[in-house]
């Protein structure tokens, strides 16, 4: 077994979980991309952040990059080699745009680039069980590596994906609050059991969802309705769901992206900036194409 020569850059896609009633099951990759280099060499481990989360992630082995892709040389049964490693992170963190999912993603597929022989020894399902392993959970780690709309689960050790078919017009517009929350906290506003009506009228929303997406997105707001989350959730983020309110009284398909605060809006409109009008103060907005691959090798 060798390494690969010279350093192995990697983009991983932003990524929007549940879309409002695809709770734990829907996901889709969003043109905002991290960028990763790695590099065999030196003596220890060497990490240099840029961009979000710089000053506040570690520099150490405990970095989620540098964890993953541990994790993916174990798996490949290759010792960890000292590395340079070095991160532009442009995808917001703790805000719902699934950060994690793409450092987790990022790593593995370095650790696999950087392999002679690692897409032979490691192939994608293996990558997205890995992924969904150090994630918890498979709904932003799989469209981070195959992009575009992806349908996914788990049964015990058993976890899938699949690409849906997704119209080409399809665009966001994500709405960023200054700050955070983390996953934790957002599931633990979560009740044990739900009402049987809420959960069947989630169930059609989702199915509705899918193919509003896939080629009739003038089901877009009927089809964004959630019973499951995100009404549960109002107390940790107040403005997020007042934001999803307002636009969706106005006939704008808007939910919380992931476990939020950012608030999502899937259009078709070419024209973005009457949906961008809707930022709250001190907000970023970012008008964002769908990513249509996931995690992309570029040397």
């Amino acid at each position: 077994m060798t390494f690969v020569p010279g350093p192995v850059v990697v983009t991983v896609p932003a990524t929007s979980a549940n879309l409002g009633p695809g709770f734990d099951c829907l996901g889709l990759a969003l043109e905002l991309r991290d960028e990763l280099t790695a590099e065999v060499g030196g003596d220890a481990l060497v990490v240099e952040v840029t961009g979000e989360g710089a000053g506040d992630v570690p520099l150490d082995p405990s970095h989620l990059v540098a964890r993953a892709m541990d994790a993916a040389f174990g798996a490949m049964e290759v010792a960890t080699p000292p590395l340079r490693l070095s991160c532009t992170n442009r995808i917001p963190h703790a805000r719902g745009l699934g950060s994690s999912s793409a450092a987790i993603v990022g790593g593995i597929a370095l650790a696999r680039a950087l392999v002679d022989d690692g897409t032979d020894r490691f192939g994608l399902a293996d990558c997205l069980a890995l992924a969904n392993a150090l994630e918890g959970h498979p709904d932003n780690v799989a469209p981070a590596l195959f992009g575009g709309l992806v349908v996914s689960g788990q049964d015990d050790e058993d976890v899938w994906a699949d690409q849906a078919p997704l119209d080409p017009r399809i665009r966001a517009v994500a709405f960023v609050p200054t700050t955070g929350l983390s996953t934790e906290v957002a599931r633990g506003l979560l009740p044990a059991t739900v009402p049987h009506a809420d959960a069947a009228a989630n169930t059609g929303r989702a199915a509705l969802l899918v193919a509003a997406l896939g080629g009739a997105p003038e089901r877009l707001l009927r089809g964004t309705e959630d019973f499951l989350h995100q009404s549960y959730r109002r107390p940790a983020m107040p403005e997020s769901l007042a934001l999803v309110d307002r636009l969706r009284a106005d006939g704008h398909a808007a939910v919380v992206s992931g476990a939020g605060p950012t608030v999502l809006v899937l259009t078709v409109e070419r024209d973005l900036g009457p949906v961008s009008a809707y930022r709250p103060d001190g907000w970023r907005s970012l008008a964002l194409d769908v990513a249509v691959r996931g995690a992309v090798v570029l040397g």
